[in-house]
């Protein structure tokens, strides 16, 4: 349209304006549709400027034919100029679209990097405060140790005392005994966290029925009275394992599972070859099914499931079980249990290969 306009002016003052002045016009029209449309309409305005200008400027006008010498010469460089500033405008264009892109490019890998730099730094400020949580865990968990030694050998002395003054004396003797073997508990579960987040378990591997692991962990779990019904397949090999490590996460995954167990339900153990050279221990209860959105968040240490009772536990029992089977190189998980009622907790451990 800006040629179309031009072109037109031009007509009408043709008697005042010479050829030289319609070309250079012309050309500069050329060059703004160039930069600012690009190579393709700039090939197309010079195309029909070249027209005009040999059609309405070039005597004999209002022909295509081209008489005088000079006017060949002036109607070739025309055609050069306007091309060739078609086309370096067109390249001008692209490569400033380039150093904007290349901009745009070196900004968005700038922001990528300062967020690459400020999680790898919260990361290590997380590294950090994990290792110091430990490393005070330890040392409070050290420190608690002689004491409630000393307050269960009181308290066990007096029970075992025939001369206690009375029912109620026995009664308060009772719960000091229970409290205190829960707080060694929570001692004991706290040295083992810190021991597996240190990167100090030992592990023993020796070959190992997955017979002996499982009946160690229930006769540990026995004392809760709940029903515990094992099956293990007769051809799974021997598991190649540290067994105490081993039978102390199975342990913790079946105290979990009684914890939360309705009265006179029955948890279930369960040890089948998963895998060439991999076993699977699964412990399924009868209770609440856990939700699905805490299935994985139920192995992080001082986790709860949102609603359940308080004096079921520390919430680390399951964090205990997930670093030892871990460290084994296994893994760990929680599913809902048969006809989504209760939940199952499975965990894999390396096993002799029989192929």
């Amino acid at each position: 349209m800006i040629s179309v306009a031009l072109v037109a002016v031009l007509i009408a003052i043709r008697s005042r304006v010479n050829l030289t002045t319609v070309a250079l016009l012309l050309i500069l029209v050329v060059t703004a549709i160039a930069t600012w449309a690009g190579r393709g309409p700039a090939l197309i305005t010079s195309f029909l400027t070249l027209a005009a200008l040999n059609y309405f400027f070039i005597p004999p006008l209002h022909t295509f034919n081209i008489t005088h010498p000079q006017n060949w010469v002036a109607f070739a460089v025309f055609t050069m100029c306007a091309l060739l500033v078609g086309e370096l405008s067109a390249l001008v264009k692209k490569k400033a679209e380039e150093a904007e892109a290349r901009r745009l490019k070196i900004e968005e890998l700038y922001r990528d990097l300062q967020n690459a730099f400020e999680q790898a730094s919260q990361a290590e400020t997380l590294r950090r405060s994990e290792k110091l949580k430990t490393a005070l865990l330890d040392a409070v968990t050290h420190d608690l140790r002689t004491p409630l030694t000393s307050i269960k050998a009181s308290v066990t002395a007096l029970l075992d005392e025939a001369e206690v003054t009375s029912e109620a004396d026995r009664e308060f003797l009772q719960v000091i005994n229970e409290e205190a073997d829960r707080l060694n508990r929570f001692v004991e579960e706290m040295m083992s966290l810190a021991k597996i987040e240190g990167g100090h378990l030992l592990l023993r591997r020796t070959p190992t029925s997955a017979e002996d692991i499982v009946n160690n962990a229930v006769d540990r779990v026995a004392r809760r009275g709940t029903p515990i019904e094992t099956t293990i397949e007769d051809t799974l090999p021997l598991l190649l394992v540290d067994a105490s490590t081993v039978s102390q996460a199975l342990f913790e995954v079946v105290e979990n599972a009684t914890k939360y167990s309705p009265r006179a339900s029955v948890v279930r153990i369960n040890a089948a070859q998963r895998d060439r050279g991999l076993a699977e221990i699964s412990v399924e209860n009868e209770g609440t099914p856990v939700p699905r959105e805490f299935r994985q968040r139920v192995f992080e240490k001082f986790f709860r499931v949102p609603g359940s009772r308080k004096e079921h536990g520390f919430g680390m029992g399951l964090a205990i079980a997930r670093g030892i089977v871990e460290a084994h190189g296994g893994k760990i998980w929680m599913d809902a249990g048969r006809n989504d009622r209760g939940t199952v907790v499975r965990f894999t451990v390396p096993c002799e290969d029989h192929a």
